[in-house]
């Protein structure tokens, strides 16, 4: 038995389909997304079962669809509520290209990418969970690892797209099976210790998420501090997994190889910029310094981080 459900979003007339659909393309083997010009497919979890997510973009729409593998699909705001999260259009990125198109170097960056808003995972825990993979190792390395993760959950929607696994199918599976996916025994372990503090409801990751507001200071701060205190999970991780996962703009991507990289070529600076430097940069720029990031990252590359 199928469920089904259906909405239409309206697009902002700078939206931009092409970094949604970029972000979605990491992994060429298209096990649990597959993209097309126009349109994503996304295996998931909905309600503990097999989904899978369509978004087509139109001229100034998305038309979302969600088939659930299950008898009841469940909450419409809800879903209406994950796909204007995932599209970012919970991101005050208005506010944010108003104060700085002028600014000598940010000014370049909106120039180039205006519109640009940053594509969010379907849920937090997918977010924590690829930040965790990608630590401290390329982007083609992580994609092949979170793909031998995904094969080794196994869970098929009837589309025949495999789903990302959500906290409770990564608490089922034993460690040494991660292990052998080709992750590290301490990325292993935090997956793993991560995966159960959410699944007990210790972590609780998804409060709030059906209001489709943005995730408060204040709310992101307390996340924050929860996130920190799981052995393995350091600032970048958090940052990271914050912006992906929430949307939320104000992380502080300092530590990220890739954002100082950009950093260094902005500014033009002949030798490479340390972690002090770019976190000292980016302070005057908040409450938007991961969307900083983001626009570092799309002035130096392509690659969906």
């Amino acid at each position: 038995m199928t469920s089904r459900l259906d909405c239409s979003l309206t697009l902002p007339a700078d939206f931009r389909p092409s970094d949604i659909l970029s972000f979605h393309r990491r992994d060429p083997q298209e096990i649990a997304e597959r993209v097309t010009d126009t349109c994503l497919y996304k295996g998931m979890i909905w309600g503990g079962y097999p989904a899978q997510l369509t978004i087509e973009f139109a001229e100034g729409v998305a038309h979302a669809a969600l088939t659930v593998d299950g008898p009841h699909a469940g909450n419409l705001p809800l879903f209406q509520a994950l796909v204007h999260r995932l599209l970012g259009l919970n991101q005050d990125i208005s506010a944010f290209e108003a104060a700085y198109r002028e600014h000598p170097q940010l000014g370049q960056m909106i120039a180039r990418n205006p519109g640009l808003r940053v594509p969010v995972t379907t849920t937090p825990f997918e977010a924590l969970t690829w930040a965790i993979t990608g630590q401290q190792i390329s982007v083609q390395a992580a994609v092949s690892l979170r793909r031998k993760l995904i094969v080794t959950a196994g869970i098929a929607h009837s589309s025949s797209l495999l789903c990302y696994p959500e906290a409770p199918q990564i608490t089922a599976l034993p460690l040494d099976r991660i292990r052998q996916a080709g992750y590290s025994r301490t990325k292993a372990e935090t997956l793993h210790r991560l995966a159960g503090l959410v699944a007990d409801g210790s972590l609780p990751l998804d409060a709030g998420l059906g209001t489709g507001r943005p995730l408060s200071s204040e709310a992101a701060e307390a996340l924050r501090a929860q996130l920190l205190a799981v052995k393995g999970i350091g600032p970048w991780t958090v940052s990271y997994a914050l912006l992906r996962g929430f949307g939320w703009l104000d992380g502080s991507l300092h530590g990220d190889v890739a954002v100082r990289r950009g950093l260094q070529r902005l500014i033009d600076n002949e030798t490479p910029v340390d972690e002090k430097q770019a976190r000292d940069w980016l302070i005057p720029f908040a409450p938007w310094r991961a969307l900083v990031a983001a626009h570092l990252w799309a002035w130096q590359s392509s690659t969906a981080y």
